[in-house]
């Protein structure tokens, strides 16, 4: 656990042990989990203290939102060193159509996109959809 405060110290979030907890639980997800399974995994902590832990994960660059189209919010840990950054550490994610698991491709990034002039982008989303490799069988 000091390894997880350390981090969360160094992402300017106060590690209090909810903080904390949330954290080891998204560092042994494979995939982006909503809010719902946040809840399921910490069913006698309070709806709201978990909602605010994520959104403060999110302010803070420890945690992204990814929209996967299925219309519910998703959330995974960003890669050492991320800083959310909409020209440097955007990657790509992929949806598995069958098992509905999101994944991130952090491997995979995202070029910059030279916008016309008068466009300012501030955010960039894009998801692979598809079979994962446990459903497609290969």
């Amino acid at each position: 656990m000091e390894k997880i405060e350390s981090i969360l110290e160094n992402k300017l979030v106060r590690p209090t042990a909810m903080r904390m907890l949330v954290y080891q639980y998204f560092m042994g997800q494979d995939a982006a989990v909503s809010l719902t399974h946040v809840e399921n995994a910490f069913d006698k902590a309070d709806r709201t203290t978990l909602y605010r832990t994520l959104k403060v994960f999110e302010e803070k660059g420890v945690v992204h939102q990814i929209d996967d189209g299925t219309g519910t919010k998703k959330y995974a840990l960003c890669e050492p060193g991320c800083n959310c950054e909409l020209e440097q550490d955007l990657h790509l994610h992929f949806h598995c159509v069958r098992c509905n698991e999101t994944v991130c491709l952090t491997e995979h990034k995202i070029p910059h996109i030279n916008l016309p002039e008068g466009f300012v982008a501030e955010d960039a989303n894009v998801v692979l959809k598809g079979l994962c490799d446990k459903c497609s069988g290969k």
